[in-house]
């Protein structure tokens, strides 16, 4: 590990010479990012298939092109970021002025999953870089071939003082990397639990943390939604990635007067999606590995599984299933699924539907669906959640003018487009004031000056 504490002081030591902190620097940095992941945009596509089976395009639009979007945004706006922000002087202390700077935080370590295992690593990586920081990016062992391309991408263009990829079985690194260092900042995407762990551990050395986690995200269809259209984003949602998607929805919370209806129009969606034989689908990937296939394998049990249902260990396939009649305290209702199950639930208030959705509580995303605002209205102020759409699902991740996070059991932190840059810099607040305006009554003895400060100061 001597050799790992060695290299990391030498990030440290690169950081402190100031030489990422300039504007030209970072501009510099995400350009060449943006030219080497162009450069690797085939072998990109070749792991993703080989970790995943996704298809060029799924990889495309749930990745690759993402980090695109993201360091579009980032070198257009990256001036306008980094500029002080001039805000309001009280009067107690005019004719002072006020700034507030964004300063880099330091050095920086970015742990990510396996499920979209390109842009998780690489879209925190652009906020770190914008920010001026120097970063440890943690790539999971579980995508493989992802792995490597995220590490042949990042040797390429960056220096190892400044930006390094650490790989290897992430129980083992993680912990390594982080007793032998004092990071600044931590952003992990991932499971709960390891993301508990990672808490505390930071907790020790009160090193501030984002945890992008998941939980039980529902989509909620009312009586009045258009059944068509929802059946259409919830299977989008919910398969896109065969399910492995923190932010797919987790269960459907489906009004009783239009269950039959939808549940009829998500069969026949299915295999126009995906085509007659899932098993063979270009549309259609794999569970991620034996472990997780076994797992979800068991919640097929927990309640009678109406459309799918199919599986093949040796294929790391999952049919797209849905579950109507769970068992009571069914374990698939007990933690997050990640796979291509969807358990069904019905309601005939909306005021029952929200206690369901409470028993699950701070849930990563909502979806509902609904053809009225006073539903929109009612659901948005009651339940606590991470982010959403109102008739989607989904697709408000891709969208960088939104923050994307987690609330509670589900995370903490905020990222995407500027706040990405937000997450990996500090307010640094600045008051200047002149030298030729010096009034006498400022400083002591204050004696017999009550009423004056009352004045100035309230």
């Amino acid at each position: 590990m001597g050799m790992l504490n060695g290299r990391l002081l030498n990030m440290r030591n690169y950081f402190e010479t100031g030489a990422t902190r300039h504007y030209q620097f970072r501009r510099q940095q995400l350009q060449a990012l943006q030219k080497a992941v162009q450069q690797n945009e085939e072998d990109i596509n070749k792991a993703l298939y080989a970790d995943l089976k996704k298809s060029p395009e799924e990889a495309y639009i749930s990745e690759t092109g993402l980090v695109y979007a993201e360091l579009t945004v980032a070198i257009k706006k990256l001036h306008k970021w980094m500029k002080p922000k001039r805000v309001g002087t009280d009067l107690a202390n005019l004719p002072s002025s006020s700034k507030i700077y964004r300063d880099p935080l330091g050095v920086v370590l970015i742990i990510a999953p396996w499920n979209y295992p390109l842009q998780l690593a690489l879209i925190p990586l652009i906020g770190a870089i914008a920010g001026g920081n120097c970063a440890v990016v943690k790539p999971s062992e579980f995508a493989p071939a992802t792995a490597a391309i995220v590490q042949k991408i990042i040797e390429a263009v960056f220096p190892p003082e400044y930006i390094y990829t650490a790989q290897g079985d992430g129980a083992q690194v993680v912990p390594a990397l982080m007793s032998e260092f004092r990071f600044d900042y931590i952003f992990y995407t991932g499971s709960v639990p390891v993301g508990k762990a990672i808490y505390t551990a930071a907790a020790e050395r009160l090193i501030p943390v984002t945890l992008e986690l998941g939980g039980k995200s529902p989509a909620i269809v009312e009586h009045d939604a258009n059944i068509d259209v929802a059946a259409k984003r919830i299977v989008m949602g919910k398969f896109l990635n065969v399910g492995q998607t923190c932010i797919a929805p987790d269960y459907l919370l489906v009004h009783m007067a239009v269950k039959n209806r939808l549940l009829e129009s998500i069969k026949k969606i299915i295999p126009l999606f995906y085509g007659e034989d899932t098993a063979n689908s270009y549309e259609y990937g794999k569970i991620i590995n034996g472990k997780r296939f076994d797992k979800l394998v068991s919640f097929l049990n927990d309640g009678k599984v109406i459309i799918g249902g199919g599986h093949d260990r040796s294929k790391l396939y999952i049919a797209p299933t849905v579950i109507d009649e769970l068992k009571p305290g069914a374990a698939i209702m007990q933690e997050e699924i990640f796979g291509p199950l969807l358990p069904v639930i019905t309601f005939n208030t909306t005021e029952e539907a929200i206690q369901i959705v409470k028993r699950h509580a701070n849930p990563l995303a909502f979806y509902l669906f609904t053809s009225a605002k006073s539903k929109e209205e009612q659901w948005i102020n009651s339940v606590p959640f991470g982010g959403g759409c109102i008739n989607n699902a989904d697709v408000y991740f891709t969208n960088h003018h939104l923050p994307f996070g987690g609330v509670g059991n589900s995370g903490m932190g905020a990222y995407h487009g500027k706040f990405t840059f937000d997450t990996f810099t500090r307010l640094k607040p600045v008051m200047k004031t002149p030298v030729w305006f010096n009034l006498a009554i400022k400083y002591p003895p204050f004696k017999g000056r009550l009423k004056l400060f009352k004045w100035f100061i309230k």
